[in-house]
């Protein structure tokens, strides 16, 4: 009977297409994630109506779940460094599904809010990993392509959440969100539990050596929490306030703290002297700066075409989707591509290509023709698909294998804590625009129709927006232009168990 169920299992994990299987058993996983964190905003209306509160209570559903896994994400990545990634992702993930069952199960909105940010602790453990888990099963000449792939299931899943979540909410409630996915969540699990290879014996020797850094992790997650819940906030309760001023200083003394700390401590949760890179170091801040730039459009463009032109939410969703549908087919692409001609003149290409939309978006009016929206969003989503798979991989490329854990970690750090940023900014420019105008300094204005002034003002407001968002991009452009590109993979494919290190030259 033994020999029955394992087999097969061995078959897999020696088949020379083995960084397949592995690819799909964390694409199931990676995909759900996106997935569930897109739709969930759907359901919010009707939440709010089931438990009676306002929409900006109901929003800390998202919120707080951004939060926790934004905060958990490195040190999620350096616990998987240290006892095995394969572990640390399905712990998350189990961890993902009965939180899953916990909140569409919810009889308040507090313990509502509590599971989904409790959950996004748990998908810190499913993200961390998810990137480290495919790169590591590519060899070192296809890590372009890896990352392409993984871009892939971003812009797939980005897609589908809003679809699926919108019949979803109508069909059947609210809570459905929650349980609908489970069954895809226990399907994820056992795929990459029995197709994942576990570590070696070299891995476990090195992973068995030094121990977790607490102290950094409860101080580089309190940073930013506090610096993520102040840009948030601030747009609302004004920059110059107190809270908001003390929020900003208590984050800037808590980040000091957490680097004196890591250069200190024998073990660190950040090896700092990765920055001494300057692949690592330019291309991880033109990866924050560029999402940063990008996070404007999928923030502001539904008020503009909804409240704005007045298009029905369908459609709009219509309109949005070239963006993501290009990511999931551009990105393997240019991953490839990465991989024969380098990966510097690539993301510098992307970045173009975001700028250039950018800055059609940035001309946009009350009357602008669904072409001209359509072509921005489709340039966005082609510059962010041919700048994030080479990118990506140039920072893979920067480091050791050991390293892929707290290094994944911080890329999905720098995306998501750039998106909160962006999203911050871009909103300070609307409302400060729309409140010269001499209107309510709130996008809650546009939601419950203030005719055509308003609309005049929030577009002014919307196209200043987008042309900050156009200089970030020629911004992320120059950083990447400075960077040398990144040494050349060896084309020998080597299994995970026999890569060499990649380099770390600059």
């Amino acid at each position: 009977m033994t020999k029955l169920s394992i087999g097969p299992l061995n078959r897999i994990t020696s088949s020379p297409h083995y960084k397949w299987w592995a690819y799909g058993a964390v694409a199931i996983g990676m995909f759900l994630s996106v997935m569930d964190q897109s739709g969930i905003n759907i359901a919010l209306p009707q939440i709010s109506e089931h438990f009676t509160a306002d929409i900006p209570t109901v929003q800390w559903i998202t919120l707080g779940y951004s939060l926790a896994t934004s905060a958990m994400l490195m040190p999620m990545g350096r616990l998987s460094d240290m006892i095995g990634r394969k572990e640390v992702y399905l712990i998350g993930y189990a961890g993902f599904v009965i939180l899953a069952f916990v909140g569409g199960l919810s009889q308040s909105l507090a313990f509502l809010i509590a599971a989904k940010i409790l959950q996004g602790i748990a998908s810190a453990g499913v993200q961390a990993n998810s990137m480290a888990l495919i790169t590591e099963v590519f060899p070192s000449n296809e890590r372009g392509k890896a990352m392409g792939l993984y871009m892939t299931i971003i812009g797939t899943g980005a897609i589908s959440g809003p679809i699926l979540g919108g019949l979803i909410v109508s069909s059947f409630g609210w809570r459905w969100v929650f349980f609908a996915g489970i069954p895809v969540g226990i399907l994820a699990m056992l795929s990459a539990a029995l197709i994942l290879k576990g570590r070696n014996a070299q891995q476990s020797d090195r992973s068995g050596r030094g121990s977790f850094d607490w102290v950094g992790a409860a101080l580089s997650s309190a940073a930013l929490v506090v610096f993520l819940l102040a840009m948030t906030n601030g747009w609302k309760i004004g920059w110059t306030s107190a809270p908001i001023l003390a929020g900003f200083a208590a984050a800037v003394v808590l980040l000091v703290a957490f680097i004196i700390w890591e250069l200190r401590v024998s073990d660190p949760m950040l090896d700092l002297s990765l920055f001494s890179s300057r692949v690592f170091s330019l291309a991880i801040s033109a990866r924050f700066v560029q999402f940063m730039g990008g996070s404007a459009i999928f923030f502001l463009m539904p008020f503009y075409l909804i409240q704005g032109l007045g298009y029905e939410a369908s459609r709009a969703a219509l309109l949005m989707i070239p963006g993501s549908l290009c990511m999931a087919i551009v990105s393997p692409l240019a991953g490839r591509l990465s991989d024969r001609f380098g990966t510097k003149w690539l993301a510098a290409a992307g970045a173009i290509f975001s700028a250039a939309g950018m800055f059609n978006l940035s001309l946009l009016s009350i009357e602008s023709p669904a072409w001209q929206i359509i072509l921005g969003i489709f340039l966005s989503g082609l510059g962010m698909a041919t700048f994030s798979s080479p990118n990506t991989s140039a920072i893979m490329g920067s480091l050791t294998p050991d390293k892929y854990g707290i290094v994944s970690g911080f890329v999905n750090l720098a995306r998501t804590s750039a998106n909160v940023t962006g999203v911050a900014i871009s909103t300070t420019f609307v409302t400060i625009t729309m409140a010269s105008y001499g209107y309510e300094p709130t996008l809650s204005v546009l939601t419950e129709g203030g005719g055509e002034g308003v609309r005049a003002a929030f577009v002014a407001g919307l196209n200043l927006a987008l042309k900050i968002s156009f200089g970030l991009m020629l911004l992320a452009l120059a950083l990447t232009l400075f960077r040398t590109e990144s040494p050349q993979p060896s084309p020998e494919p080597v299994g995970p168990a026999q890569r060499t290190p990649a380099s770390g030259g600059d």
